[in-house]
């Protein structure tokens, strides 16, 4: 007898193949049938009759980290069919860490994540945190190194460059994070300490992955140009022998579309193994913190207080502004609640109400909220986004950043039914079997998910069951916390964790003993 029984669906089965008319049965965590079951007997069945059966969901781009360790079902994500998480994105994470260092990204990450000083409980390393995760989430998670807190850990947060024992000892970090089960080293060179570093450190940081063929992650140089940011990327990669993804990568013209796609179809394809991500939507979510120059971050989050006053930042960080469109980007969300009247409101409002410069304005607020002020920039055509969608070297990262009582990005909870729904139904850019491709076989192949992604015997039972006609994202910008439609059952390790629509809540009492289903997974590694 089968534990589950999936009968009578579609099998879309992740490779991109056209679907099929199977059943799925499973026992314990893994899937031992595809075909046909018709009177064999399961403990539990699922009539999937006139609906699609895929793998499950992976999402190689989030700020989930510190929301799978806080909370042990996060229904934003699981409502859109993900499986699993690849987290650290960005080069900036909780891990590793230091007892000195952990207020450091507790203060700097937290309009990213929300973690608070009580919930640390002592992790340093990787794979100490990758261990609280484990059993403790309904989702599987795996890991990227970040290079941020690597390089925050060995040399500080200034811009000097690492001498030879300290990149020695960046080395040893990083290698440590790929015995922990790191997919790669992730970069985000617009942020905190790795905007510091030179195109020839990256290449010597990436030194570790070559034997494993480890993926450089980045989020590139955007404020030095997306075209120049993407050649010292392919750069990289190509010096150091070793695949490149890039993160979240756009473009908000047709001409510097048609620039980034014949660059990668002409040059990186052939230059490095390149693969990139991006989520169904033009208009992009950050922190506001990120338009401060780099010059204020070189004494830690911590001092950027009084960096902040120093005549030079403000005058740089009014420059900064007078490039950003203030009128189209809302405040999503705040951690005081004297400012959450603001949430949902656009920043030249807020500027305009204080009455005096923006820079001083948003200094001010930065400074109140001890830097965690979260932004969503809504401006662009969305259909900007449809030629990276429907690339053969895409997959999908939300880039999702959740805030319970914020007015956050809709890409939180409305990406993958987005993909599903608005670029295959509405646009038709690509076949059902396509996008659920690049939603589960290849990023689970591409990020080293062994026996993860497709729908074979033998391989984890990680299953979404979903109805074609109606999968939908309704999360909008004004109104984000609207879980999707269409998405019907979610399985992850043989154990459901939505069914007929619902999250089984149930699983949240059996947190503490470690007993969910989701897993801490490892690099090619069959956990």
């Amino acid at each position: 007898m089968y534990d589950l029984l999936i009968q009578n669906g579609t099998v879309v089965d992740g490779t991109g193949a056209p679907g099929f008319a199977a059943d799925v049965a499973i026992s314990g965590d893994r899937i031992v049938k595809v075909g046909n079951c018709a009177g064999e007997d399961a403990a539990h069945v699922i009539d999937a009759q006139g609906k699609i059966v895929a793998p499950g969901f992976v999402d190689v781009h989030n700020h989930s980290d510190a929301w799978l360790l806080k909370t042990p079902h996060l229904v934003s994500k699981t409502t859109q069919g993900f499986t699993a998480e690849v987290i650290m994105a960005d080069g900036i994470s909780y891990a590793p860490v230091s007892k000195g260092s952990i207020r450091e990204w507790v203060t700097y990450l937290r309009g990213l994540n929300a973690l608070r000083m009580e919930d640390y409980t002592g992790w340093e390393s990787l794979a100490d945190y990758m261990g609280e995760l484990h059993g403790r989430n309904v989702q599987n998670s795996i890991p990227h190194v970040a290079y941020a807190n690597v390089r925050a850990l060995v040399c500080g947060f200034g811009r000097a460059k690492p001498d030879d024992t300290e990149m020695k000892a960046i080395q040893s970090e990083i290698a440590k994070g790929m015995d922990a089960g790191a997919v790669g080293l992730s970069t985000g060179l617009d942020y905190i300490v790795q905007c510091f570093a030179s195109t020839d450190e990256l290449v010597a940081a990436c030194a570790p992955l070559a034997e494993v063929q480890g993926l450089y992650v980045t989020h590139m140089r955007y404020k030095h140009g997306t075209m120049a940011a993407l050649r010292e990327a392919v750069e990289i990669g190509k010096r150091a022998g070793i695949p490149v993804h890039i993160s979240h990568l756009k473009g908000t013209s047709p001409a510097m579309i048609d620039e980034i796609m014949a660059y990668i179809d002409t040059v990186a394809v052939n230059e490095v193994d390149f693969s990139f991500d991006v989520y169904p939507y033009l208009p992009g979510s950050t922190m506001l913190n990120f338009y401060l120059p780099y010059a204020a971050w070189e004494n830690g989050p911590l001092g950027v207080a009084s960096a902040i006053n120093r005549p030079e930042i403000m005058a740089n960080f009014a420059r900064a502004l007078e490039h950003t469109e203030l009128g189209a980007t809302h405040l999503a969300w705040t951690a005081l609640a004297d400012n959450k009247q603001w949430q949902g409101r656009f920043v030249n409002e807020y500027v305009a109400a204080r009455g005096v410069p923006a820079a001083e304005a948003l200094a001010d607020l930065l400074i109140e909220e001890q830097l965690a002020t979260l932004m969503v920039v809504n401006q662009g055509d969305n259909d900007l986004v449809l030629p990276f969608l429907a690339h053969d070297k895409y997959m999908m990262g939300t880039d999702g950043i959740y805030q319970p009582d914020g007015v956050i990005h809709p890409r939180q909870y409305g990406s993958a039914p987005r993909l599903l729904g608005w670029a295959v139904r509405e646009k038709q850019i690509f076949s059902l079997e396509s996008a659920v491709r690049k939603l589960s076989g290849y990023p689970a192949q591409r990020f080293g998910l062994t026996r993860r992604g497709e729908l074979h015997a033998g391989w984890f039972a990680d299953v979404v069951v979903f109805d074609a006609n109606t999968v939908a994202d309704r999360a909008t910008f004004t109104d984000p916390h609207q879980t999707s439609v269409g998405i019907e059952h979610v399985i992850v390790n043989g154990e459901a964790i939505i069914a007929d629509s619902a999250p089984l809540t149930e699983l949240d009492a059996r947190r503490d003993a470690g007993n969910l289903p989701g897993r801490a997974l490892a690099f090619h590694q069959e956990r």
